[in-house]
């Protein structure tokens, strides 16, 4: 399973088998809280199936989605880094299966491993990039434009095609573009009547000319 792990993928079998050890498998179900905004940091997780959203709320309970994770992906390695609190919630948009490694085998794994070290920065600046990416859509385009980046950014080549295969509700893309969740559906509504997009059951197929709303 570690193999197919990214974050562990250049590891040789001697350090694969060194974290297999400290590594816990844990399951969660649907809805389920696994770390929250201001909680100590203790470990780092990798999700091994399911999707998880990474999110901020306020005190009167507004939240913003910062991103959502699926397999592979992991989170919580900012605390163990700088030793703060974790500074957002994680919660599950399904039953999902998750490895845990504790601060202190993560950070002597660091020291130890410099690929996995590399792999680390790597993710590090992968969410610098796509922080920047999402303030410069919330300043400069319209909801239409957030939208249309979204579903372009969850999408997945299938037979050719552009699909959104696991497609989130429209309160949760409202969360990600900061927009209501009315003025979302009335975009959805237009994007699919335009022809930019198709519902095919719980999927979403885009068109090339989706660009155009982009």
């Amino acid at each position: 399973m570690l193999h197919n792990v990214p974050l562990f993928a250049r590891l040789d079998e001697s350090q694969l088998g060194v974290l297999a050890r400290a590594i816990v498998r844990r399951s969660f179900g649907r809805n389920a809280k696994v770390i929250g905004a201001g909680d100590p940091t203790d470990s780092l997780y990798i999700v091994v199936n399911g999707r998880l959203k990474v999110l901020m709320s306020d005190e009167q309970g507004r939240e913003v989605i910062l991103s959502i994770l699926g397999p592979g992906e992991f989170f919580g390695e900012m605390g163990l880094l700088d030793d703060s609190l974790r500074s957002a919630s994680v919660v599950t948009l399904e039953a999902c299966e998750l490895l845990t490694i504790s601060k202190t085998d993560f950070k002597r794994s660091l020291a130890e491993n410099f690929e996995l070290s590399l792999n680390v920065m790597r993710g590090l600046v992968q969410r610098l990039r796509e922080a920047d990416r999402k303030i410069g859509s919330l300043a400069l385009m319209d909801v239409y434009g957030r939208v249309a980046r979204l579903l372009l950014e969850m999408a997945e080549d299938v037979n050719g095609e552009k699909v959104v295969v696991n497609k989130l509700s429209k309160q949760d893309i409202a969360k990600m573009i900061g927009a209501s969740r009315e003025m979302v559906s009335r975009v959805m509504k237009d994007l699919q009547l335009g022809g930019y997009l198709e519902v095919r059951g719980r999927a979403i197929v885009l068109r090339d000319t989706i660009l155009l709303a982009e």
